[in-house]
């Protein structure tokens, strides 16, 4: 069974009792939509950079849904970075705290930003 035929969903521990990280992923129009719910640091960032590095390897579009990240931190911003080096890469509607990451950092001017799954995959 290829990655695109699976469907799978993970839980992982709480980083600073925010919500715990959890990583969905399915297709959409051709294109392989991972969402991301709950916290990422350095400890909790595994399962959803695995996800990350198996879709950009099978798929040429990559939709990152980051409506539920409740917290990320340079560890979050390095991936999407890496992961966009990697493959077409595109964020779908970042929470405010991670917008003002992306501004900050000036990754919003690199990066694909867009409000809706249905115009990532467009």
């Amino acid at each position: 069974m290829s990655r695109a035929d699976e469907s799978s969903e993970q839980s992982y521990h709480q980083v600073n009792g925010q919500t715990p990280a959890a990583v969905v992923q399915y297709e959409a129009r051709g294109a392989w939509v991972v969402v991301a719910d709950g916290a990422y640091d350095m400890h909790s960032i595994t399962p959803l950079a695995d996800a990350l590095a198996a879709a950009a390897a099978e798929h040429p579009k990559v939709v990152l849904d980051t409506s539920g990240v409740s917290f990320a931190d340079s560890t979050f911003l390095n991936l999407l970075i890496r992961t966009h080096q990697e493959t077409t890469l595109r964020v779908v509607a970042p929470t405010p705290q991670l917008q003002r990451i992306l501004q900050l950092t000036g990754a919003d001017t690199i990066l694909e930003v867009r409000a809706t799954v249905e115009d990532a995959v467009a």
